[in-house]
């Protein structure tokens, strides 16, 4: 005999209804998980109208689209027989393959020199040598080559390099693919490391892959020990669990079904929704169980129905100022954190609708579990005499507990003097990363990793733009952290060389007229290979390439660079240039990145005090309410100062989703006193009841979401362990606020909207 249920609450009179509509939801945003694809191009999250794309875009239609990979060779001394003959194999492998359009290395650099006043231009390694005299002469040529001294060989000639120039016509795992089979079957003793963009978004994209796979059972199981920790009853267990893993379904799916792909940043998604999606639900279980150690003689009917009156404004006010600030994220330049803001907005929205319909709708068809409490009658709750304690301490020394924050907040705050934005990608991988070994060999012993590509546009073979090339060259020198410079004007000097007498005025020098430029250029492509000249120079010889290679360890290293060029050839239009490459583009991440974090953080901070006005009636509680979130942001990026952590495409991320989830904290204590002050009782006592009743909700909502941040350590992406760290100490921060600051600001400035009824 089924009983006939007389209740006027939404959730139980319509309960299957809700339960088949949330599961068929589900459901169809699983089909759109098999359409799911990875993104691992950062380039590609940048707006494509961005000027640094724009000006790569210019450069690479006239000399066209072209990437580099480096291949770095290591051993004692790499022009011993053994070695040389592995790297000659190595780079004509690359050679003959379509998919790399042009290959340097040490047997294809050119050795410019003079022979009875004629030019000749060969090899640098004609023949490997054999004898250690041969290898001596041969290090001496070397050192004389400018073209190859440093550039392809290190000057301890412990490291040699071999330099791709990839068409970008075959995918970045089919081309890596290739570069390892080429490495394997040429085996030998030396070491081998592998860096550039190709490398980066091959590597990554696999362990993006990993992530989600190691990541999300890895954190659903965290999850459910943690409710099980906090409940101790399975199916208090499982309605919250339930709710994270319908959410991942939905916030994942909608990736596809958006026409988006899943990046570096979207790594982050399920972590969120693992953090976040229990969170509403969290609070109808403790809710629960507290009506149910309390009031035993309620049936499971009243304790949904009084859950459900109690809770619903509170949870979804928290829903609501969670959703606001992470749409802050909407406001960011990089397209993937937009998207993320998206995405998981919805997806916060579903977990909070599912949380407010479904768990209670589930729950009315259970049986009462056993009372929360030990066979004595105390409760069997962790967190209680914590939160009992901190009602004691806060209604004593409020004045105190005041001073206290006040002094932490400066302490931590200082740390910003020390504050870094990361200047450029690097930081994706870890240290000991092939990727990032060839990156610290290639800086220290060829000049530097960045490379800079600046066309100028005129008559090329004109001696005053020649000149102003190696001004610029001379100039872009003096800088300590350019290692070298290139361009056509370097050949033409080179050229001047093996014509000219040692004693001449034309010895190393740019020709005064612009036929004997031509000449020179005429000679060479005559005697070498003329794609050694194409690299420089366009078809007409109306714009002309200089490279650029650096180190940069901040963003001001890549400025000095530019402003340094701009110096050299001033206001004059003749001289007009265009710069591009992976070191603006990262720089403009970075400022993008810091601006983006501006722009976020007062979109969030902004939204959140309107909206805690709006739910309280007050502008005071708005501003009051921001304060734990302000606490919380600026002391992280302090501490992020002290600890030398820099702002990333991922950490930058931060401010947003904790301002997102602290506020949570603080409007369910607010809620708490204001409903314990109109019951009747004075503020000592509505801020322990707050900290014992739904202090107890907010801690285990507090840490579960810790938890389901932590497994975010497991990542393949170092930049993802920082923000796990970064998020957890910002969530604890807001946390110690709610349930500390909060409280003791209350009991000394009594604010009116508290009291109202």
């Amino acid at each position: 005999m089924i009983r006939k249920i007389k209740t006027n609450l939404f959730t139980i009179r319509y309960r299957w209804l809700i339960i088949g509509v949330t599961i068929l939801a589900v459901l169809i945003s699983a089909l759109w998980l098999f359409k799911l694809k990875i993104n691992s191009d950062l380039e590609s999250y940048m707006p494509e109208d961005m000027p640094a794309r724009q000006q790569s875009k210019i450069i690479n239609e006239v000399f066209g689209y072209e990437e580099p990979l480096l291949i770095v060779i290591e051993n004692e001394d790499v022009l011993e027989e053994n070695t040389l003959s592995r790297i000659e194999r190595i780079a004509d492998d690359f050679a003959n393959d379509s998919r790399f359009s042009n290959v340097f290395s040490l047997f294809h650099a050119k050795n410019i020199r003079s022979e009875d006043g004629v030019m000749i231009v060969d090899p640098v390694i004609s023949r490997i040598p054999q004898t250690e005299n041969e290898r001596d002469s041969l290090k001496n040529e070397i050192r004389s080559n400018k073209l190859v001294y440093g550039l392809v060989v290190s000057e301890d000639f412990k490291n040699a390099l071999i330099i791709l120039s990839s068409n970008k016509t075959a995918k970045d795992a089919e081309l890596m693919s290739f570069v390892n089979q080429v490495l394997e079957n040429n085996p030998g003793p030396e070491e081998v490391y592998v860096t550039g963009q190709p490398y980066l978004r091959d590597d990554a994209e696999k362990k993006i892959a990993q992530d989600l796979f190691v990541i999300l059972p890895i954190g659903l199981l965290l999850m459910f020990l943690m409710l099980w920790f906090s409940f101790k009853e399975l199916k208090a267990v499982l309605l919250p669990f339930s709710v994270v893993v319908f959410s991942i379904i939905v916030c994942i799916g909608l990736i596809p079904l958006l026409g988006w792909e899943l990046g570096l940043i979207g790594v982050l998604i399920p972590i969120m929704m693992i953090a976040i999606a229990n969170n509403y639900g969290v609070y109808f279980i403790a809710r629960y169980q507290d009506l149910n150690a309390n009031q035993p003689q309620l049936s499971m009917y009243k304790i949904v129905d009084h859950s459900v009156k109690y809770l619903t404004k509170p949870v979804l006010f928290c829903g609501l100022t969670t959703i606001v600030g992470v749409l802050g994220l909407v406001t960011h330049i990089l397209l993937p954190a937009q998207q993320m803001g998206v995405v998981t907005s919805i997806g916060i929205g579903f977990a909070l609708i599912v949380s407010l319909f479904f768990i209670p709708s589930v729950m009315s068809f259970m049986k009462k579990g056993k009372p929360f409490k030990k066979e004595n009658g105390e409760s069997k709750d962790f967190f209680l005499p914590l939160t009992k304690g901190v009602g004691n301490l806060v209604t004593k020394h409020p004045k105190w507990v005041f001073g206290i924050f006040i002094t932490l907040f400066i302490i931590c705050t200082s740390g910003l003097f020390y504050f870094k934005v990361a200047p450029d990608w690097n930081g994706v991988m870890p240290d000991d990363h092939p990727f990032n070994k060839g990156i610290q060999v290639v800086d220290k012993d060829f000049g530097g990793s960045k490379m800079l590509n600046v066309m100028f546009e005129g008559d090329v073979k004109e001696p005053k733009l020649m000149n102003k090339l190696i001004e610029c060259e001379e100039g872009l020198k003096e800088l300590p952290n350019v290692g070298s410079v290139a361009s056509l004007a370097t050949i033409v000097k080179e050229i001047s060389k093996a014509l000219n007498d040692s004693n001449s005025v034309y010895f190393d020098q740019i020709p005064d007229n612009r036929e004997a430029i031509a000449q020179y250029l005429e000679l060479y492509t005559m005697s070498s290979d003329p794609e050694d000249v194409e690299r420089f120079v366009d078809f007409d010889y109306t714009k002309t390439l200089m490279t650029v290679q650096f180190t940069a360890k901040s963003i001001s290293d890549v400025e000095d660079v530019i402003k340094k060029l701009d110096e050299i050839t001033g206001e004059d239009a003749e001289f007009h240039y265009v710069a591009g490459g992976y070191p603006l583009v990262e720089i403009a991440m970075s400022q993008s990145i810091l601006t983006g974090q501006y722009y976020s953080l007062l979109f969030a901070f902004v939204a959140i005090i309107i909206l805690l006005s709006i739910i309280f009636r007050s502008l005071v509680a708005g501003l009051i309410g921001s304060l734990p979130l302000a606490f919380a942001v600026f002391c992280t990026f302090g501490l992020m100062g002290w600890l030398g952590m820099e702002l990333n495409i991922v950490t930058a991320l931060l401010s947003s989703i904790s301002i997102g989830l602290g506020v949570d904290f603080t409007i369910h204590v607010f809620w708490r006193i204001k409903w314990e002050l109109a019951a009747g009782n004075n503020y000592v006592d509505s801020i322990k009841n707050t900290l014992t009743t739904i202090g107890r909700g907010i801690t285990i909502n507090a840490f579960s979401v810790m938890v389901g941040f932590a497994v975010a350590f497991t990542s393949a992406f170092p930049i993802i362990h920082s923000f796990a760290f970064l998020i957890i100490i910002s969530l604890f921060l807001c946390l110690i606020c709610a349930l500390v600051f909060i409280p003791a600001f209350a009991l000394i400035l009594k604010p009116k909207f508290l009291e109202r009824k």
